[in-house]
């Protein structure tokens, strides 16, 4: 890809962005498409959120993705949320045409179920309650399951999330509880979604929320975390020969999301996928 005085400029603003994995996967896509775009990672400090973004505005930047930590409060320096960021209380995406946010975490999520189960009418039990659980649960709710429970240490923060998606009439019926009850909910259902960090690198040792012991094989277990590929709760999900969905999906369709809002054409998601397998050294 040749950087020309015409290529468009889409970008992740965070603090700090070394770790991200999204340049190799959008540039390979616009490589592919032959599109005139580059996608770079910008460090922005949180005292200097308003600034990057009136800047970036002002440098006609296509697009941006949000992570850690601007992601609710990027939110107030945008003119416009789509209904389900606005929901979430969160945004992952800009789009500078309208300066637009939205929220493609959940979607992310959702797809990456998707590809081994429908969530419609399945009961799905969430561990965690922070800023992905939020994400990925109002659309699991959005998406017609017939039963959510959030799980979390702190049961307040659980309930409080509980009540937000209740009041959202997206779903009937929503439940919260404590994370040390787990493996009681986990016997019950159908789909388990893990937004901690437990197991993630460096700490991909950490004993698994959940055993091979309490799992049965037509649950289905999704972990957000992807680096490593292969957590210490999908290998007990794969012991128990369960359904494994794997956190590097979510990352990819919500970039695939993301993608599609900033330039109207449907990402090339084979390659995108491929990128990330490099990058990860996944085989």
């Amino acid at each position: 890809m040749k950087i020309k005085g015409s290529t468009n400029i889409v970008g992740l603003i965070g603090h700090p962005v070394e770790h991200s994995f999204s340049p190799p996967m959008h540039n390979a896509a616009f490589k592919l498409l032959d599109m005139n775009y580059a996608y770079v990672a910008f460090d922005v400090n949180p005292n200097n959120l308003n600034e990057a973004i009136a800047g970036a505005q002002a440098l006609n930047v296509k697009g941006f993705n949000v992570t850690i930590p601007h992601k609710v409060e990027v939110m107030q320096y945008l003119d416009e949320l789509d209904e389900v960021a606005e929901l979430i209380g969160a945004v992952n995406t800009i789009d500078f045409k309208n300066l637009k946010g939205y929220n493609t975490d959940g979607i992310g999520a959702v797809k990456a179920i998707e590809e081994v189960t429908s969530i419609k009418n399945k009961n799905v039990v969430v561990a965690g309650a922070g800023g992905a659980s939020r994400a990925i649960s109002f659309y699991i709710a959005k998406y017609g399951a017939e039963s959510l429970t959030i799980l979390n240490r702190n049961e307040a923060k659980a309930q409080n999330l509980a009540g937000d998606i209740s009041d959202s009439a997206l779903i009937d019926e929503v439940k919260s509880g404590s994370i040390s009850a787990i493996d009681g909910y986990v016997r019950n259902a159908d789909i388990l979604i893990d937004t901690t960090p437990v197991g993630m690198h460096p700490h991909s040792n950490d004993d698994p929320i959940v055993d091979a012991g309490v799992m049965d094989e037509d649950l289905v277990v999704f972990d957000a975390v992807y680096n490593p590929n292969e957590t210490a709760l999908l290998k007990e999900a794969i012991k128990a020969n369960a359904k494994p969905v794997y956190g590097i999906k979510m990352l990819l369709y919500q970039g695939a999301e993301s993608f599609k809002i900033w330039t109207g054409v449907d990402a090339p998601v084979d390659v995108m996928e491929n990128a990330l397998k490099d990058t990860l050294n996944i085989e």
